[in-house]
């Protein structure tokens, strides 16, 4: 079999303390999975169950790029967000398993443009140009669960030109990793190489051009992401 048209690159991550790098399918988010980032956009963490969407693999960004501000939107926020890569697949994963499907751990930024979004919600329309536009999302490397463990706690962070703008702790998620998997299985089979953006902590804000984001998770380092001139 021959291709019509050069096949695209495979979207992947680096590891840390290796050569390998992990291959993405797909990414998944969960949005508003903090109490107090779901109050600050408007709605009830108590009422309402998970709900997500989707980014492209190839809107990945590695740690340390220049990101340029993206076309379309006046008002591009920054989210600071645990990132879970899935190691073994399946459908109807049950709790008490979930997290034997991990592989591991990164940090992540979903970039959202605000004002897209906004319109959207207003009119009941899809959120998919307000999150899943290029370079929307920059991940840091991937840190294997067999080093680092389960993570359920720990302080995540982020700053904007060494100003803290987000800082929480990632036992404030309302819905846990696991719970996570287990009801994101439910709607979709998971599969390797699926990363899950697991929501971000109160504190989101604008960036603009020239501005230097970094995000901090205990026990996972730090990625840093560079806001360029806006794409043409």
């Amino acid at each position: 079999m021959t291709w019509a048209i050069p096949c695209p690159a495979q979207p992947s991550l680096p590891i840390t303390g290796s050569d390998d790098r992990f291959p993405v399918r797909r990414i998944y988010c969960v949005g508003q999975n903090y109490a107090a980032h779901a109050r600050e956009m408007g709605s009830n963490p108590d009422q309402e169950p998970p709900f997500f969407f989707s980014k492209p693999a190839d809107a990945l960004v590695p740690d340390g790029a220049t990101v340029p501000y993206p076309p379309g939107t006046e008002n591009l926020h920054h989210e600071a967000e645990l990132v879970v890569a899935i190691g073994s697949g399946g459908a109807n994963i049950p709790r008490d398993t979930a997290l034997h499907h991990v592989w591991g751990y990164a940090v992540g930024n979903d970039l959202t443009r605000r004002d897209i979004q906004a319109a959207a919600k207003k009119i009941g329309r899809p959120w998919d140009m307000a999150k899943g536009f290029d370079h929307s999302a920059p991940c840091g490397p991937l840190h294997p669960v067999a080093t680092t463990g389960h993570i359920n706690s720990g302080a995540i962070r982020l700053t904007v030109n060494g100003e803290t703008r987000q800082s929480s702790d990632l036992s404030d998620l309302i819905w846990p990793i696991a719970d996570v998997i287990a009801y994101l299985s439910s709607l979709v089979t998971l599969a390797q190489g699926d990363l899950i953006f697991t929501g971000t902590p109160e504190g989101v804000g604008p960036l603009v051009s020239g501005d230097v984001c970094v995000v901090k998770i205990e026990g996972l380092g730090r990625l840093t992401t560079r806001i360029g001139e806006k794409a043409g």
